[in-house]
């Protein structure tokens, strides 16, 4: 009878288990020396050894003649243990037996003497499922257990087990298997059964496996149920995977802007029923992998992929900046969330690629962050929108010979600026022409400049992005903010009366300045934007009257005679 890999070639001595060494040394050397525990504690993620191990602890510590701290596994009791003829070793499985009656069984089967072996072994797999009163009833046996008895428990969610247990073991952490120590095992066993593994099928299947030894071995065993050669078109088959090239291309087209292309390539690949969750989070890992190999010089030692397609990634990295690849992730993540409990799966991805790939449809921040990193980028390499409207330098001309004139007096204009205290670049004028009103206005500019007229400062918003990075609190004061150009001056509006204030105050002032440099391309100093009053028209003065003037008025009008001086 045929018998899966993964069985087959379990591991039976502790020099067989892949990628464990900094457990299986330590467990034999203990069993060579005699100095054993009484309980112990194996968590890990699935598929990387943790109940192999048991199992080989189990024999080890009862073995007749063990070699080296493992199992000789030909006398009769590794014999007896393998085929279960053995009841000293018992094996439970905490999931279906949980309950208090369970583990109180196991607490009176534990104080009669071992039949057959040395020791009386319970495993107990998966212990983080039982339940809270079992783990009482547990608790004082596993803490003075009769000395003929141990205990191992392999859990996946250690975090889930009472501190109480945990102090009581000798806890053993499991590693995921890494992928040459997956492939290096996957061609072992390929010589030995007889057919035939391409390196890049290995690589592709350790990384579908994610570090689980038995995971890749079931793949590996499904794709030899259909040929002897073992492909990476075929693993790709087996695993219903479409490969890497619609996510190659689906980054494409989110780089490019191409939203309508994206758009296309998904509605194909849920025609050929493509799941949407496992496509969110496939396309999660490729930009997570742009972004490995973005940050880390030796990228092929992190990522497990082909080096054709370590080409790929690094050529289309450049495409990107870092900036753009978090909030990609970003915005995947949240996808793959909403997908979950969303309505429709297929809406939700595709919102989310359009947001990706045409980032001025979205009000989201992470929209906004990607289109002032994208303004940032075209202003480093000198496509800016500024410098396609920016007029060219005017010719020097000879200055004509000085004439004294008086100087010029300011003239009215249409808003009135309160220059924000942050602009040391500019030389202060003369005390004799300073101008003593708070609210004063810029210089007229010299004759041969004709005064610019205040306009609306249509690129205020995406300043406003810029500041949500450079300083949260400012953009919070600035948020429902507009701004006017007047020359030089980029003159701020807001119904905050915090505004003057705040802005004087520490580097609000400069944050604002290197914002407006960041869009503009341009230096303005600041200033505050208020509408001029009216003329009030002059009053008459009312000539004031004296209470004595009524006193005299009324003596005067009874017929007295009244000395005025």
């Amino acid at each position: 009878m045929y018998q899966v890999l993964y069985r087959k070639y379990r591991p039976q001595v502790f020099s067989d288990v892949v990628g464990q060494e900094h457990i299986t040394t330590t467990l034999a050397s203990e069993i060579e020396s005699g100095k054993l525990s009484h309980a112990y504690l194996f968590t890990g993620s699935r598929g990387t050894g943790k109940t192999t191990c048991a199992k080989i602890l189990a024999k080890a510590v009862n073995c007749l003649h063990p070699k080296d701290g493992n199992p000789c596994g030909e006398c009769e009791i590794c014999r007896g243990i393998d085929s279960g003829a053995i009841l000293d070793v018992v094996e439970i499985d905490a999931a279906s037996n949980n309950g208090v009656d369970n583990i109180r069984d196991i607490r009176e089967e534990s104080s009669f003497a071992p039949v057959a072996c040395k020791f009386r072994v319970y495993i107990i797999d998966e212990v983080h499922m039982l339940s809270i009163g079992a783990f009482n009833a547990l608790l004082k046996t596993l803490e003075e257990p009769p000395a003929h008895v141990k205990f191992i428990l392999a859990t996946t969610e250690v975090h889930k087990l009472p501190v109480t247990i945990l102090s009581r073991c000798q806890r053993f952490d499991f590693k995921r298997v890494a992928p040459q120590a997956m492939i290096g095992r996957m061609q072992f066993i390929a010589a030995q059964e007889g057919f035939t593994l391409d390196d890049d099928a290995a690589v592709l299947i350790a990384r579908l496996a994610d570090g689980g030894m038995r995971d890749a071995l079931s793949t590996l065993d499904q794709c030899i149920g259909q040929s002897s050669h073992v492909t990476a078109a075929l693993v790709t088959q087996v695993a219903g995977m479409t490969g890497r090239d619609h996510l190659f291309a689906l980054s494409d087209a989110v780089a490019s802007g191409d939203a309508a292309g994206a758009m296309e390539l998904l509605d194909r690949l849920y025609a050929a029923s493509c799941d949407m969750e496992r496509l969110c989070a496939d396309l999660t890992l490729h930009f997570r992998n742009l972004m490995i190999v973005k940050t880390v010089k030796a990228a092929a030692d992190v990522l497990v992929c082909t080096a054709q397609e370590m080409e790929d990634y690094r050529a289309q990295s450049k495409r990107y900046t870092l900036q753009t690849i978090l909030s990609c992730i970003d915005a995947l993540q949240t996808a793959g969330a909403n997908i979950k409990k969303g309505v429709n799966r297929r809406v939700e991805l595709e919102m989310t690629l359009l947001r990706l790939s045409a980032p001025a449809v979205g009000d989201d921040l992470s929209s906004l962050r990607r289109r002032v990193a994208a303004l940032e980028q075209s202003l480093q390499n000198g496509t800016g929108p500024h410098t396609a409207s920016a007029p060219a330098p005017a010719a020097p001309q000879t200055p004509p010979a000085p004439i004294h004139t008086p100087p010029v007096q300011p003239q009215p204009a249409t808003a009135a600026v309160k220059t924000v205290t942050d602009t040391q670049s500019e030389p202060a004028p003369p005390k004799a022409q300073q101008s003593p009103p708070p609210q004063s206005v810029p210089q007229t500019p010299p004759a041969e400049e004709a005064p610019q007229e205040d306009r609306m400062f249509d690129r205020w918003p995406q300043v406003l992005g810029v500041l949500a990075e450079l300083n949260k609190p400012l953009w919070g004061v600035l948020m429902n903010s507009t701004a006017v150009l007047h020359g030089d001056f980029v003159l701020l509006q807001s119904d905050n009366p915090a505004l003057p204030v705040f802005i004087k105050s520490g580097s609000h002032a400069r944050d604002i300045r290197e914002a407006v440099q960041r869009v503009t391309g341009k230096k303005y100093r600041l200033g505050i934007f208020s509408q001029p009053k009216p003329a009030e028209a002059p009053q008459e003065q009312t000539p004031k009257h004296s209470p004595l003037d009524a006193i005299l008025q009324k003596a005067k009008d009874g017929g007295v005679k009244v000395n005025e001086e």
